[in-house]
């Protein structure tokens, strides 16, 4: 009988599966995320002492500690793959485009569960007063989506280096800048009261245009990436 090849969507959800599998027996990247965003967090809400936060500050705080959860955690994608020299079975197996979508979605699957986690615990300890909570949401989806695209193929470069995660963190950085800026002013302007969902067409439209982007590039630069 002929052996039936499977798609490429079901090899990008075949590297999905194999990283959920692997992480619900380290655990290392989801509780390097989410333990870096709860002790922020906590700290900063203790010292606060219940004093209000500014609407402008709990936006930048917000989007800071996502950033630095994330540059804590979402590296380990590609990295593990070395470590344990299964980085060539993986090439066999799948094709660049599979590889770098599963990884993709294992990311966006971090992050989203870090932000179910953090977004209660800011608003409890810090003050989360969103007044437009469509808008709130859709900042909240696009920046992570763009963040997401940004740290996959950094962490596909910097797999192989010796100092990962030093380098994980000043490469992207810069790339991770712009999202930053327009989900910080996004989530500003879903805090404040008076303003209307059409307000932050501006970052919404960047937002969305750099995850676009992101993310063709993404797939057309990971093949040499990860052939290299």
């Amino acid at each position: 009988m002929p052996i039936k090849r499977l798609s490429w969507g079901a090899k990008t959800i075949a590297v999905l599966v194999k990283d959920i599998r692997g992480e619900l027996r380290t655990r290392y990247a989801i509780g390097a995320i989410v333990m870096f965003a709860v002790i922020t967090v906590v700290a900063v809400g203790f010292s606060l002492s219940g004093i209000p936060l500014d609407l402008n500050l709990q936006g930048i705080l917000f989007w800071l500690v996502i950033y630095f959860a994330s540059v804590a955690g979402l590296g380990q994608s590609f990295i593990k793959e070395e470590e344990s020299k299964t980085s060539l079975a993986l090439r066999i197996y799948a094709p660049p485009v599979a590889v770098f979508g599963g990884k993709l979605l294992f990311n966006l699957l971090l992050l989203f569960t870090l932000e179910i986690v953090l977004v209660p615990l800011f608003a409890l300890l810090v003050g989360l007063g969103i007044r437009q909570l469509p808008l709130f949401i859709a900042i909240l989806a696009t920046g992570t989506f763009g963040l997401a695209c940004s740290t996959t193929i950094v962490a596909a470069i910097i797999a192989k280096a010796s100092i990962k995660g030093v380098l994980f963190a000043v490469l992207s950085f810069p790339l991770i800048l712009p999202v930053l800026i327009m989900a910080i002013k996004g989530t500003q302007k879903a805090l404040s009261i008076g303003l209307v969902f059409a307000s932050a067409s501006g970052e919404l439209q960047v937002l969305i245009s750099y995850a676009a982007i992101m993310l063709i590039a993404g797939f057309l630069l990971f093949e040499f990436v990860w052939n290299d």
